[in-house]
């Protein structure tokens, strides 16, 4: 299979002289097995372009970057972009195109997925001046999204519609990870880009100052052969992350939004253990201090999980790290009786000085664990 890659030194060199044409960015993540055969069908279905691949690869175990790098050496269409402590399917794909001069670049999954023959019809729309980006859909006449199981179905219509309303983008399929798009178009949305969770289409045609031109080009989605799916139930909250930063981010910062959210479910876990220790027979003072320290470590925990994703502790650094939240955490119900009852002695309006406190002791518990138990 390998052989297939290396070229002759004539064809090389005249490679050299012709200008590039197209480079397809492929993020991977644990895909040596289908390294090889990717590059085989690119080359089929890419046959009249003059074109290179670049693989960005986030540190994988199984020896992604090794792989392509050594085939790199014998074949100059194909590159390496190697990520250390960096993940991310979207910022992987924001670096590929970044580290290439070509004028047209496409994105393609490193899973085999992906219809490799629908390529030249996308890059050839663009080139005829017909789309600045042309997307690969699952959802118009003739896409079909292969042998998904009806939940998983469901669930990416659901996603599907929800980006539609809140975004107002005419896409049939803006969950699509397969595109084509002009350089000009990219650098046009640059500036505001996110580079959030999975969906870097969605991410770039919100990003634009102006709506681009968009052609969509129908295909089957293929089911993976080699390899295990990086889809968890993390994508569906990065997606959610996603729409909070392209909808109300320019006013408060996504992960603000994400930590309040957490808050608000700590306050139900405060509530369930202290009606649940009062039940039991316990007093008052001692069910408070139990439901205190309860839904503080549940925020922490999620805060960890989910919040600070990028920044998340583990092992021993998870114990130093509830301890400092625990200590950020009395700061802020400090801030927060104290900010309440000098609001409450200038306005008798107890839900206002309540309010007041909330915000305060929030908005501390989020600078100050961003600065002390997330420190970048």
């Amino acid at each position: 299979m390998l052989m297939q890659l290396v070229r002759p030194e004539e064809a090389e060199l005249a490679d050299l002289a012709t200008p590039l044409q197209l480079a397809v960015i492929i993020p991977t993540f644990n895909e040596a097995a289908n390294v090889v055969p990717l590059l085989d069908k690119l080359s089929i279905a890419l046959a009249d372009y003059h074109w290179e691949a670049i693989f960005v690869d986030d540190n994988s175990p199984d020896g992604t970057a090794d792989l392509v790098r050594e085939i790199g050496q014998k074949d100059i269409r194909v590159r390496v972009v190697h990520r250390i402590g960096r993940r991310g399917l979207s910022s992987a794909v924001i670096e590929g195109m970044l580290a290439t001069s070509a004028p047209i670049l496409a994105v393609v999954d490193g899973d085999l997925q992906h219809d490799e023959m629908a390529l030249p019809k996308m890059v050839a729309a663009i080139e005829r001046d017909e789309a600045d980006i042309a997307i690969g859909t699952r959802y118009a006449k003739g896409g079909s999204v292969g042998e998904w199981d009806k939940l998983r179905h469901r669930a990416s219509q659901g996603a599907t519609w929800l980006g539609q309303k809140l975004l107002r983008i005419p896409l049939s399929d803006p969950m699509s990870g397969f595109m084509a798009i002009r350089r000009e178009t990219l650098m046009a949305a640059v500036p505001r880009l996110s580079g959030v969770g999975f969906k870097i289409l969605l991410d770039i045609v919100a990003s634009l100052p102006t709506p681009p031109r968009i052609t969509e080009v129908p295909y089957v989605f293929r089911s993976r052969l080699n390899g295990e799916s990086k889809a968890d139930s993390m994508i569906a909250l990065e997606y959610i992350s996603l729409l909070i930063d392209k909808t109300i981010g320019r006013f408060v910062p996504t992960r603000l939004v994400s930590f309040l959210a957490v808050g608000g479910l700590g306050v139900a876990v405060h509530l369930t253990v202290l009606g649940t220790a009062l039940a039991l027979g316990a007093t008052f003072l001692n069910g408070q201090f139990a439901a205190v320290a309860t839904a503080i470590a549940f925020n922490f925990y999620l805060n960890n999980r989910f919040t600070y994703r990028d920044r998340r502790l583990k092992g021993w650094k998870m114990l130093t790290g509830l301890l400092s939240f625990y200590l950020v955490s009395a700061v802020g119900a400090v801030a927060n009786i104290g900010i309440g009852n000098w609001v409450h002695q200038m306005d008798s309006q107890w839900w206002l000085a309540g309010m007041a406190g909330v915000v305060v002791g929030a908005v501390w518990n989020f600078a100050a664990s961003s600065f002390v138990t997330w420190r970048k």
